[in-house]
């Protein structure tokens, strides 16, 4: 981001606003040291009911987050709200994350690692996550996708996402690439692009088994799957997982 923070290190009092990397410091072994989690923070499932809950990622209690004194507060520029982050920025330590790819993602693990002194730990999740990657045997051909993550609108991804670069990674192609961030869709403009695969996503929106019957109607040529979200837009240490669902999704 650009920007010089200085913290106490390490740190001892951490505030994650952000699930995916709430997920990643637990596996960095940070259980006494992180003292605030979102609402959305549902990994690990220990963390989710005994750690302090500080709002959502995009409604934070600023409040709570003040009454808990961190230290160190990890955040993401896409999922946490500029103003809410500027707040905080004035009275503790912010680090921020900007992740679009997975090398991206892979740097955000090291980084956070020497941020917390758990850099071993964390060159060891780089390592194994890059081998698992490595072994994957991407998709025999592009098959055209589209994934959508919200209904009512409905909403896709567009190039500049994390998304979209994990599509591309097990080889198929991302049908909205010529569009930015999460554009709104109708699945009536969505024939012109002929995906010959739609994705409908776990998270944020729980997609079920009656919108997979809307995508069928309108895309009667189409392949509709129900895929979880976590797998495909998480960029900390789930990416651990990411290979082993993914994989049978592309033979």
């Amino acid at each position: 981001m650009g920007r010089d923070v200085a913290f106490n290190y390490p740190p001892k009092r951490i505030v994650s606003v952000v699930p995916s990397q709430t997920e990643l410091l637990a596996d960095l072994g940070l259980n006494d040291e992180v003292v605030g989690i979102t609402k959305f923070c549902i990994h690990p499932e220990s963390w989710f009911r005994s750690k302090e809950r500080i709002g959502g990622t995009k409604k934070l209690d600023i409040e709570k987050i003040k009454a808990l004194q961190p230290d160190l507060i990890i955040a993401n520029r896409e999922e946490n709200e500029q103003e809410q982050i500027e707040e905080l920025a004035k009275h503790f330590p912010v680090w921020i994350s900007d992740i679009h790819n997975l090398p991206q993602a892979l740097q955000m693990i090291q980084v956070v690692g020497q941020l917390t002194g758990t850099d071993a730990r964390a060159n060891e999740l780089v390592d194994e996550i890059v081998n698992g990657f490595t072994k994957l045997h991407t998709a025999a051909s592009a098959k055209r996708v589209a994934y959508f993550i919200w209904y009512n609108p409905w909403m896709s991804v567009g190039h500049d996402t994390f998304i979209s670069n994990v599509i591309q990674t097990i080889g198929w192609k991302n049908v909205l690439a010529d569009k930015s961030r999460y554009p709104e869709i109708t699945l009536e403009e969505l024939k012109a692009y002929n995906p010959e695969l739609v994705l409908l996503s776990s998270e944020p929106f729980p997609f079920k088994e009656k919108h997979m019957a809307e995508v069928k109607a309108a895309l009667p040529d189409a392949e509709v799957k129900l895929v979880d979200g976590e797998m495909f837009s998480w960029y900390g240490s789930r990416l651990k997982e990411a290979v082993g669902y993914l994989q049978p999704l592309v033979k």
